[in-house]
């Protein structure tokens, strides 16, 4: 297989800048470039940290790659679909087919079991309930969850909570998981024991992992560094 072949997310060139609201000294909008000349590729079972200063457009990046936001130039293609040839819809359908997607608040919904919201992709993306269920089940208990299928998030610690959220972006068997930050509202120990957890799992699954964090020591464990600064982006 080639290279090409293997590929899941390839991104091109990627710039964005936001305009400001007002004006400058010459009288238009200011603009702020956040990121320049951006090329990325990742490929099936890779692991990618984006790793920068405050405001050096990791996020920003992130949500591109994902077709969560659009770039200003550039491309970015999943699977080999440019991203930027497909509607709304049919960009969503992707995402859930196969992105997971990881934050650093776990954004689980707070009325529904960790079993509920591990299934939810699944559910939404019209499997069968009880496939859902199933699938979910076995990656709660491949995370250390078994004994907390039937909790709530808010009887959950802040750990469980994002083994609960890893579980979620697994559960559809993603080509690869976006994670920006899962770690950063964890205490030290706790931050080490989930992203070991997330490294052992993106990689018994078979997915890519690219991560956006602060911390250089976790980034260092990943296959690739990408670091973004202000100078640059």
């Amino acid at each position: 297989m080639n290279k090409t072949n293997r590929a899941v997310l390839i991104a091109n060139n990627i710039g964005k800048t936001f305009i400001q609201p007002g004006e400058d000294e010459s009288g238009q909008a200011g603009k702020v470039e956040v990121l320049s000349g951006i090329n990325l590729h990742v490929e099936r079972g890779e692991t990618v940290a984006i790793v920068g200063t405050s405001g050096s457009g990791k996020s920003t990046l992130l949500h591109i790659l994902g077709g969560l936001d659009t770039p200003t130039t550039g491309t970015v293609s999943l699977l080999g679909q440019p991203l930027e040839q497909l509607t709304e819809e049919a960009r969503g359908k992707l995402r859930n087919q196969h992105l997971g997607f990881i934050y650093q608040f776990h954004h689980l919904l707070p009325e529904f079991s960790a079993l509920e919201n591990v299934a939810m992709p699944m559910l939404i993306g019209r499997k069968p309930k009880a496939e859902a269920e199933q699938r979910a089940a076995e990656i709660l208990k491949a995370v250390g969850l078994g004994h907390r299928l039937h909790h709530r998030p808010a009887e959950l610690s802040g750990g469980e909570r994002q083994r609960a959220a890893i579980a979620r972006a697994l559960v559809a068997h993603p080509a690869a998981i976006l994670a920006d930050e899962p770690t950063g509202n964890l205490d030290t120990h706790t931050a080490r024991q989930v992203f070991d957890l997330l490294i052992q799992r993106v990689r018994s699954e078979g997915s890519a992992l690219v991560i956006v964090t602060h911390d250089r020591e976790l980034a260092a464990r990943t296959d690739r560094q990408i670091i973004l600064d202000l100078a640059r982006a």
